[in-house]
């Protein structure tokens, strides 16, 4: 297990977070996704540290705040000290029916943070992340809320979840000119399936020194390789909740190159997916979910699988993004820039 700083800061996190979506057990979308009673989501939590991660990913809408519950009491359970986990949470979602119990206004933060902090059972947060943008309330009102709670202690680190590029580069420019608590992570959509965020994304952290923290690297399962041929576990997330959206004729094209990849190394294909991700540079740390041990086991083993230069180009040849604008025209002008500089440092010929 390898550990990584979070932004730009001094915090070490694994490069594997164990996702605790699987925690707790609703009706509707839940019903899916979660279903892990405490002993159950206890021995996935032991399982993980033991493997050496150290990173811990939950919010308060998974299951309606009996996530943040079951992993607060697991560490407890499991006689963890505080300072050896790194946990965080997040804030935005709906938890409640009135008109103000949902966003990221100051109201909806600060009773947030207290709700989460006590179902935690911690006195602090290490990394508090909006879930969402809300074009309902002014960035500086998220900003100087969350920069309250670090100065507080109730917060450590801030970051957000699901933001566009322009909207982090925003906040950050705001920050900078109040003096506020600077943001320091993205949690984002990325897979072999979904490289989208290569656009805009990317590049904007390289430039900002965020961290990246992935959700669904497997794309709701799909990159499992198992529902490939049409087969579907009963009950699996895949075959009620079908989500992230992907392209599936590209992502049945990249789990044909991962079977020969998987085969050459004698893994899972979900392990090939994983690793992909292990090998992008922006990546701090990717979010793994499980319900089995076995799973888990399976997942923790994508950190010793190391792809040759050309499996990752394989991989990135056939997941590749459709050209898009500007993009291919910032590609056209630096082949121009690039071709009119190799004219001009050409040797010059004798006549």
């Amino acid at each position: 297990m390898r550990y990584h700083l979070l932004g730009r800061t001094g915090l070490f996190v694994s490069e594997l977070c164990l996702g605790t979506m699987t925690f707790g057990s609703l009706d509707g979308m839940w019903a899916s996704i979660a279903g892990l009673t405490q002993s159950d989501a206890e021995r996935l939590v032991g399982q993980s540290l033991d493997a050496g991660i150290n990173f811990i990913d939950t919010a308060d809408v998974y299951a309606a705040g009996q996530s943040e519950q079951i992993t607060g009491q697991a560490l407890r359970n499991l006689k963890i000290p505080r300072e050896d986990v790194i946990v965080a949470s997040k804030v935005f979602g709906e938890m409640g029916k009135g008109a103000n119990s949902r966003g990221a206004t100051r109201h909806h933060i600060l009773h947030g943070v207290k709700a989460s902090l006590k179902r935690l059972q911690f006195d602090h947060i290490d990394l508090y992340q909006i879930h969402g943008f809300d074009a309902a309330t002014p960035i500086e009102e998220t900003l100087r809320a969350l920069d309250q709670l670090v100065r507080h202690g109730h917060v450590r680190y801030i970051g957000v979840s699901n933001w566009a590029a322009w909207q982090i580069a925003t906040a950050l420019g705001i920050s900078e000119r109040l003096g506020l608590a600077r943001l320091e992570s993205l949690q984002a959509y990325y897979s072999l399936a979904g490289r989208d965020l290569e656009r805009e994304i990317v590049p904007m952290l390289e430039s900002t020194g965020l961290g990246l923290l992935v959700w669904s690297p497997l794309a709701g399962g799909l990159l499992s390789g198992k529902y490939a041929e049409g087969k579907q576990e009963a009950g699996s997330r895949l075959a009620t909740f079908n989500f992230p959206p992907v392209d599936r004729p590209r992502a049945a094209a990249c789990i044909d190159i991962m079977r020969g990849i998987a085969r050459t190394h004698s893994v899972s294909v979900a392990r090939i997916a994983l690793a992909w991700l292990l090998h992008q540079p922006r990546v701090t740390s990717v979010i793994i979910g499980a319900k089995r041990p076995e799973q888990l086991a399976d997942n923790i083993a994508a950190t010793e699988v190391v792809l040759s230069d050309a499996e990752v180009e394989q991989l990135n040849k056939v997941s590749a993004l459709p050209p898009e604008y500007p993009g291919w025209m910032f590609d056209f002008q630096g082949k121009s820039r690039r071709t009119q500089f190799e004219a001009a440092s050409a040797p010059r010929k004798k006549t």
